[in-house]
């Protein structure tokens, strides 16, 4: 399972379209070039280092990788630390969201 935190509206637009296209926070996809992902321990830092200024709830979409038709790289997102996380080069399937958990604010 990975997970990536989403804004409501992007989300309820992945569910019209039948595919989630934002990379992270401001940044599409096409921006981009793949949707940013955490590991269940990662996903806690990353909303409060990167969402801690948000003043709306998120959600934090848990992704079955086995449903993608996108490919899931890990790579390095830190090159101080070497941390790795996953990237999904292309859009996520919306089926592949097997849950959403809503994150009240505040976020750091």
């Amino acid at each position: 399972m990975i997970y990536h935190l989403a804004e409501q509206a992007h989300w309820q637009q992945a569910l019209r379209e039948g595919a989630y296209t934002r990379s992270t926070r401001g940044r599409s996809l096409a921006d981009e070039g793949f949707v940013h992902a955490s590991s269940a321990e990662q996903w806690p830092v990353v909303r409060s280092r990167f969402y801690a200024d948000v003043t709306e709830p998120l959600l934090l979409l848990h992704i079955d990788e086995t449903r993608l038709s996108s490919r899931v790289v890990h790579e390095v997102g830190d090159p101080a630390t070497g941390e790795t996380f996953p990237h999904v080069y292309g859009p996520v399937d919306v089926d592949a969201v097997v849950d959403t958990t809503l994150l009240e604010p505040p976020h750091a």
